[in-house]
Protein backbone atom coordinates (compact mmCIF):
# COMPACT_ATOMS: atom_id res chain seq x y z
CA UNK A 1 0.00 0.00 0.00
CA UNK A 2 1.03 3.65 -0.99
CA UNK A 3 -0.22 5.63 1.97
CA UNK A 4 -0.44 9.34 1.79
CA UNK A 5 -1.16 10.91 4.59
CA UNK A 6 -2.35 14.88 4.65
CA UNK A 7 -3.09 17.45 6.92
CA UNK A 8 -6.28 19.88 6.38
CA UNK A 9 -6.02 23.47 5.06
CA UNK A 10 -5.20 26.43 7.59
CA UNK A 11 -9.12 26.49 10.17
CA UNK A 12 -10.05 29.74 11.35
CA UNK A 13 -8.83 28.33 14.68
CA UNK A 14 -5.32 27.87 13.18
CA UNK A 15 -5.41 31.69 12.07
CA UNK A 16 -6.49 33.13 15.96
CA UNK A 17 -3.67 35.01 17.91
CA UNK A 18 -6.42 34.86 20.68
CA UNK A 19 -7.68 31.69 21.66
CA UNK A 20 -10.55 32.49 23.23
CA UNK A 21 -12.33 33.47 20.44
CA UNK A 22 -11.69 29.67 18.94
CA UNK A 23 -15.30 27.57 17.83
CA UNK A 24 -15.70 23.69 18.42
CA UNK A 25 -15.68 22.87 14.75
CA UNK A 26 -13.91 25.62 12.67
CA UNK A 27 -14.23 26.05 8.73
CA UNK A 28 -11.23 26.60 6.24
CA UNK A 29 -10.07 30.21 5.76
CA UNK A 30 -9.97 31.66 2.88
CA UNK A 31 -6.03 30.80 2.59
CA UNK A 32 -7.41 27.12 4.38
CA UNK A 33 -9.77 26.61 0.68
CA UNK A 34 -6.47 28.06 -1.71
CA UNK A 35 -4.20 25.50 -0.18
CA UNK A 36 -6.70 22.76 -0.25
CA UNK A 37 -6.98 23.83 -4.49
CA UNK A 38 -3.37 23.62 -4.87
CA UNK A 39 -3.25 19.79 -2.69
CA UNK A 40 -5.94 18.85 -5.06
CA UNK A 41 -4.07 20.04 -8.64
CA UNK A 42 -1.03 18.57 -7.02
CA UNK A 43 -2.41 15.36 -6.19
CA UNK A 44 -4.70 15.33 -9.50
CA UNK A 45 -1.34 15.74 -11.65
CA UNK A 46 0.38 12.44 -10.00
CA UNK A 47 3.01 14.89 -8.30
CA UNK A 48 2.48 13.55 -4.78
CA UNK A 49 3.94 10.19 -6.46
CA UNK A 50 7.48 9.17 -7.01
CA UNK A 51 8.40 9.90 -10.69
CA UNK A 52 8.64 6.32 -11.70
CA UNK A 53 5.44 5.59 -10.54
CA UNK A 54 3.69 8.05 -12.29
CA UNK A 55 1.63 5.94 -15.17
CA UNK A 56 -0.86 7.73 -16.76
CA UNK A 57 -3.65 4.41 -16.77
CA UNK A 58 -3.56 4.25 -12.67
CA UNK A 59 -5.55 6.12 -10.86
CA UNK A 60 -3.51 8.57 -8.59
CA UNK A 61 -5.42 7.79 -5.71
CA UNK A 62 -7.52 4.45 -5.28
CA UNK A 63 -9.50 5.49 -2.05
CA UNK A 64 -9.60 8.67 -0.37
CA UNK A 65 -10.38 8.82 3.54
CA UNK A 66 -11.50 12.07 5.69
CA UNK A 67 -11.87 12.97 9.06
CA UNK A 68 -15.67 13.78 9.93
CA UNK A 69 -14.59 17.37 10.88
CA UNK A 70 -15.49 20.27 8.58
CA UNK A 71 -12.39 21.60 7.55
CA UNK A 72 -10.97 17.95 6.95
CA UNK A 73 -14.11 17.46 5.00
CA UNK A 74 -13.71 20.67 2.66
CA UNK A 75 -9.30 19.68 2.10
CA UNK A 76 -10.88 16.09 0.97
CA UNK A 77 -13.57 17.45 -0.79
CA UNK A 78 -11.37 19.59 -3.41
CA UNK A 79 -8.65 16.44 -3.49
CA UNK A 80 -11.96 14.41 -4.62
CA UNK A 81 -13.42 16.52 -7.08
CA UNK A 82 -9.77 16.77 -9.18
CA UNK A 83 -9.12 13.35 -8.88
CA UNK A 84 -12.68 11.46 -9.46
CA UNK A 85 -12.60 9.62 -6.58
CA UNK A 86 -15.32 10.09 -4.12
CA UNK A 87 -14.19 10.44 -0.53
CA UNK A 88 -15.11 8.01 2.32
CA UNK A 89 -15.37 9.38 6.41
CA UNK A 90 -13.65 7.40 8.80
CA UNK A 91 -14.47 9.16 11.94
CA UNK A 92 -11.76 7.41 13.76
CA UNK A 93 -9.14 9.54 11.95
CA UNK A 94 -10.46 12.79 14.00
CA UNK A 95 -8.69 15.16 16.00
CA UNK A 96 -7.17 14.26 19.46
CA UNK A 97 -9.49 15.93 21.83
CA UNK A 98 -12.91 15.49 20.01
CA UNK A 99 -15.30 18.18 19.10
CA UNK A 100 -14.95 20.78 22.27
CA UNK A 101 -14.58 24.70 23.79
CA UNK A 102 -12.86 25.05 26.69
CA UNK A 103 -14.88 26.70 29.54
CA UNK A 104 -12.14 27.61 32.00
CA UNK A 105 -12.87 24.77 34.45
CA UNK A 106 -13.73 22.37 31.91
CA UNK A 107 -13.32 21.24 28.26
CA UNK A 108 -16.52 20.80 27.23
CA UNK A 109 -17.67 18.18 24.28
CA UNK A 110 -20.05 19.14 21.57
CA UNK A 111 -21.62 16.99 18.71
CA UNK A 112 -19.96 17.91 15.87
CA UNK A 113 -22.10 18.37 12.38
CA UNK A 114 -24.85 16.79 11.58
CA UNK A 115 -25.70 14.02 8.89
CA UNK A 116 -28.06 16.69 6.80
CA UNK A 117 -25.95 19.67 6.91
CA UNK A 118 -22.47 17.35 5.57
CA UNK A 119 -24.72 15.47 2.98
CA UNK A 120 -25.95 18.67 1.42
CA UNK A 121 -22.15 20.26 1.74
CA UNK A 122 -20.27 17.31 0.95
CA UNK A 123 -22.75 15.64 -2.32
CA UNK A 124 -20.27 13.24 -3.30
CA UNK A 125 -18.74 12.14 0.29
CA UNK A 126 -19.46 8.46 1.42
CA UNK A 127 -21.18 8.93 5.14
CA UNK A 128 -21.32 6.16 7.89
CA UNK A 129 -23.59 5.36 9.66
CA UNK A 130 -21.51 7.05 13.13
CA UNK A 131 -22.43 10.29 11.29
CA UNK A 132 -26.12 10.97 12.83
CA UNK A 133 -29.03 13.92 12.89
CA UNK A 134 -27.69 14.19 16.70
CA UNK A 135 -23.62 14.74 14.93
CA UNK A 136 -20.87 12.23 15.61
CA UNK A 137 -19.22 13.08 18.74
CA UNK A 138 -21.64 14.05 21.79
CA UNK A 139 -19.07 13.14 24.10
CA UNK A 140 -16.64 14.42 26.82
CA UNK A 141 -13.17 16.13 25.48
CA UNK A 142 -10.65 12.94 24.85
CA UNK A 143 -7.78 12.76 26.82
CA UNK A 144 -4.44 12.21 24.44
CA UNK A 145 -4.10 8.78 26.15
CA UNK A 146 -7.12 7.71 24.75
CA UNK A 147 -6.82 9.91 21.27
CA UNK A 148 -3.04 8.10 20.69
CA UNK A 149 -4.96 4.56 21.78
CA UNK A 150 -7.73 5.45 18.79
CA UNK A 151 -3.92 6.24 16.30
CA UNK A 152 -2.90 2.35 17.14
CA UNK A 153 -5.92 1.35 16.19
CA UNK A 154 -6.03 2.93 13.12
CA UNK A 155 -2.51 2.00 12.08
CA UNK A 156 -3.35 -1.77 13.11
CA UNK A 157 -6.27 -1.14 10.24
CA UNK A 158 -3.93 0.29 8.03
CA UNK A 159 -1.34 -2.60 8.70
CA UNK A 160 -3.32 -5.45 8.17
CA UNK A 161 -4.41 -4.11 4.48
CA UNK A 162 -0.86 -3.62 3.74
CA UNK A 163 -0.63 -5.84 1.07
CA UNK A 164 -2.96 -4.57 -1.03
CA UNK A 165 -1.51 -2.54 -4.10
CA UNK A 166 -3.82 0.67 -3.35
CA UNK A 167 -2.90 4.20 -3.31
CA UNK A 168 -4.95 5.35 -0.42
CA UNK A 169 -5.05 8.65 1.01
CA UNK A 170 -6.49 9.81 4.29
CA UNK A 171 -6.92 13.43 5.27
CA UNK A 172 -6.63 14.28 9.11
CA UNK A 173 -5.24 16.77 11.44
CA UNK A 174 -1.84 17.35 12.68
CA UNK A 175 -1.83 15.88 16.55
CA UNK A 176 -3.92 12.35 15.11
CA UNK A 177 -1.23 12.58 11.97
CA UNK A 178 1.71 12.50 14.61
CA UNK A 179 0.46 9.69 17.03
CA UNK A 180 -0.55 7.48 13.81
CA UNK A 181 2.74 7.72 12.72
CA UNK A 182 4.51 6.93 15.95
CA UNK A 183 1.86 4.05 16.12
CA UNK A 184 2.99 2.52 12.57
CA UNK A 185 6.43 2.81 13.14
CA UNK A 186 6.06 0.94 16.52
CA UNK A 187 7.13 3.64 18.59
CA UNK A 188 5.76 4.34 22.19
CA UNK A 189 2.76 6.95 21.61
CA UNK A 190 4.35 8.70 25.15
CA UNK A 191 7.98 9.06 23.68
CA UNK A 192 9.02 12.86 23.32
CA UNK A 193 8.09 12.80 19.60
CA UNK A 194 6.22 15.39 17.23
CA UNK A 195 5.78 14.80 13.65
CA UNK A 196 5.14 18.18 12.42
CA UNK A 197 2.41 18.66 9.67
CA UNK A 198 2.02 21.79 8.25
CA UNK A 199 -1.56 22.68 6.81
CA UNK A 200 -2.10 20.43 3.91
CA UNK A 201 1.23 18.69 4.29
CA UNK A 202 1.90 15.66 3.03
CA UNK A 203 3.58 12.20 4.14
CA UNK A 204 4.30 9.41 2.04
CA UNK A 205 4.65 5.64 3.07
CA UNK A 206 5.11 2.73 1.88
CA UNK A 207 3.24 0.19 3.86
CA UNK A 208 3.90 -3.69 3.51
CA UNK A 209 3.43 -6.67 6.18
CA UNK A 210 7.06 -6.16 7.17
CA UNK A 211 7.77 -2.26 7.71
CA UNK A 212 6.74 1.28 7.01
CA UNK A 213 8.71 3.00 5.06
CA UNK A 214 8.48 6.78 5.09
CA UNK A 215 9.70 8.16 1.59
CA UNK A 216 8.75 11.77 2.43
CA UNK A 217 7.61 13.67 5.83
CA UNK A 218 5.20 16.92 5.51
CA UNK A 219 6.23 18.11 2.30
CA UNK A 220 4.65 21.47 1.42
CA UNK A 221 6.36 21.92 -2.31
CA UNK A 222 2.81 22.27 -3.83
CA UNK A 223 2.44 25.84 -1.90
CA UNK A 224 3.13 29.13 -2.69
CA UNK A 225 5.03 31.42 0.71
CA UNK A 226 2.35 33.37 1.56
CA UNK A 227 0.46 29.57 1.63
CA UNK A 228 2.74 28.21 3.61
CA UNK A 229 0.96 27.90 7.61
CA UNK A 230 0.16 25.65 10.63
Amino acid sequence: MELFLIRHGQSTNNALTDWSQRVEDPLLTNSGEQQAELTARHVAAGLHLHPTARDAARPVLDQLYCSPMIRAMQTADAIAKAVGVAPQVWVDIHEVGGVYLDQGERKVGYPGRSRSELAQRFPRCVLVPDLTENGWWNRDFEESHVGHGRAASVAKMLRERAAEDARVGLVSHGDFLSALLKALGGQPLDAGIYYEHRNTGITCIDLTPQAARVRYLNRVDHLTEELDTY
